[in-house]
């Protein structure tokens, strides 16, 4: 059989990525061009100046990709792109590259999901993992439990009613001083504090055991920095970080262990940025271990948004014979499971 070589674009957020995949689950190239440093003197990321570095980056990322894995366009079976969810004009940047790229040489396009790409990365250095499992996705902008059910095939059973745990994560983290990105400082800084110092709430939502919610930890350790300055109490923001953090991942835990138990299933695995998080990665091993259940995760560099994730789902999408016209468009909002 015939290799399938998928070229790869992400540009969802502030992550310019372009990544050469074969056969769904060899990766021979995975570019990031990231704008981190960038955005930190705004304290995230802006959508204007996100999208202008994405349009001076895109091309060379693309180059650098095809390079590093020692092809050209002529070996390209197909090409995969991020069309949604995200910032519209980041997103537009590469959806046009893609797009100038299939025209200009018959490529066939396919448009990929960007959350369908968190889950897929999975696939990437679990060479055993399929379908069906139950996925959590937790990132900056979502935090969803998924049931897997077979590749490309989805059922949202639990979300976020307010925050995604990474907001919360960057808002915390902003109101102790760490600054952008949040999740990496919060993670680094708890090490060195009591996660049992403060009691904040974990919420629970009445009408579906598996949804989350944040806001009301986010507004209760707000409410707990201005008490500490209004009493001129001293603030150990290392605990603060771990007790936050902590309160975080127990919600995160009890629903998808409850949530694998509850589907009959004995795999679980976790995909976004807040899935590079070192203490959730080690409470999600120890409680899959104590339920028998078999735990997979991506490396740290697949979690955050990269192409290489978007590779391995266009792989499975194109061999599921879905092919994207040149009116494919930019759609921020995106539904999983639409097209």
């Amino acid at each position: 059989m015939e290799d399938i070589l998928i070229l790869a674009i992400e540009s969802s957020c502030d992550e310019t990525a372009a990544s050469v995949v074969r056969n769904g689950r060899e990766v021979l190239s995975n570019v990031i061009s990231s704008q981190i440093e960038l955005h930190t003197i705004y304290g995230g990321v802006v959508p204007e100046i996100a999208s202008r570095k994405h349009i001076e980056k895109i091309n060379q990322v693309i180059e650098e990709a095809l390079k590093e894995a020692s092809v050209t366009l002529k070996d390209i079976t197909a090409i995969a792109v991020t069309y949604g969810p995200g910032l519209v004009g980041a997103l537009l940047v590469g959806v046009s590259a893609a797009k100038a790229i299939s025209f200009a040489t018959g490529i066939p396009l396919v448009g990929v999901h960007h959350i369908e790409g968190h889950i897929s990365a999975n696939y990437i250095e679990n060479k055993d993992l399929e379908p069906p499992f139950v996925c959590l996705v937790a990132s900056g902008g979502h935090s969803h439990l998924i049931v897997v059910k077979d590749y490309g095939e989805y059922e949202i059973i639990g979300r976020t009613r307010d925050d995604a745990a990474g907001e919360a994560f960057d808002k915390v983290a902003r109101a102790i001083g760490l600054g952008y990105p949040g999740g990496p400082k919060i993670d680094k800084l708890s090490k060195e504090g009591n996660p049992d110092a403060i009691p904040f709430p974990r919420a629970k939502v009445a009408e579906n055991e598996y949804d989350f919610s944040f806001s009301g930890l986010k507004s209760a350790v707000l409410n707990y920095l201005n008490g500490c300055q209004m009493k001129g109490e001293t603030i150990c923001e290392a605990d603060v970080a771990a007790s936050f953090q902590k309160a975080v991942i127990d919600v995160l835990v009890e629903h998808s262990i409850h949530a694998v138990k509850e589907c009959g299933y004995d795999k679980f695995a976790i995909a976004g940025g807040v899935a590079s998080n070192s203490s959730l990665r080690a409470a999600l091993e120890e409680a899959c271990a104590k339920e028998n259940i078999s735990f997979y995760h991506p490396s740290p560099i697949f979690c955050t948004d990269n192409a290489a994730m978007i590779g391995v789902a266009g792989y499975y999408e194109y061999i599921k014979g879905v092919r994207s016209g040149y009116d494919l468009n930019a759609v921020p909002n995106l539904k999983l499971g639409e097209r």
